[in-house]
């Protein structure tokens, strides 16, 4: 009878020291959890095969608001306005524009762009990989910034400055003689500081990505 009892506690304690060995097993953690695999861990992530193509999408100003319309462009890609629809003149820069992020309209903007997606490399700055929600600024990017910003010769101009989701842009100290009006020679959008007919400026940029 010892020996049965005996036999019987030398086949469990076996079993356990397996069980505990797998469970302890790198293997079998990579598998459970598969974000620690090597295939996967640190690896870039690359379209599919169709991804490179031609698509046309439609963006619209409504009620003469800001509106991104998500889209992936790829690295090397471009966009051009094909159609417009609105009214209103869509001109680049001033009234769309596009990033990595998509494509942007406001001041009543509404047309349809051909997105000509290129991918020439793997997500770096504004990229995403698939289930990461898009790129994300780092900790020091919500914060104020001043940009100078000068209508030339009374000439439409374009400051290049990415204000977040949330953010805010007001004049901080005016230097042209010309009155600067917003909304009449100068603005902002997700794209920067936009000024006309002589304004000049140095503009408090509040960012905030949300």
């Amino acid at each position: 009878m010892r020996k049965v009892i005996h036999g019987v506690t030398a086949l469990a304690l076996s079993i356990g020291a397996a069980s505990f060995a797998n469970a302890q097993s790198p293997a079998s953690v990579v598998a459970a959890t598969g974000a620690l695999a090597p295939a996967q861990y640190g690896s870039e992530w690359r379209p599919g095969p169709d991804w490179d193509r031609d698509i046309n999408v439609r963006c619209a100003s409504v009620d003469f608001r800001y509106r991104m319309c998500q889209v992936d462009t790829g690295r090397g890609s471009d966009v051009k306005l094909v159609r417009q629809i609105s009214d209103s003149r869509c001109i680049e820069g001033r009234t769309w524009g596009w990033n990595r992020a998509g494509i942007w309209v406001n001041e009543g903007c509404e047309g349809v762009f051909r997105v000509q997606r290129r991918w020439t490399g793997g997500p770096g700055h504004g990229g995403h990989g698939p289930g990461q929600g898009g790129w994300q600024p780092g900790p020091g990017w919500d914060k104020a910034i001043r940009v100078h910003c000068s209508s030339v010769d009374f000439r439409y101009r374009m400051c290049q400055v990415d204000t977040g989701r949330g953010g805010d842009v007001r004049i901080e100290r005016q230097i042209s003689e010309t009155r600067c009006v917003r909304g009449q020679n100068w603005g902002w959008n997700r794209a920067g500081v936009w000024v006309d007919q002589g304004c000049d400026a140095v503009f408090l940029v509040d960012r905030r990505w949300r």
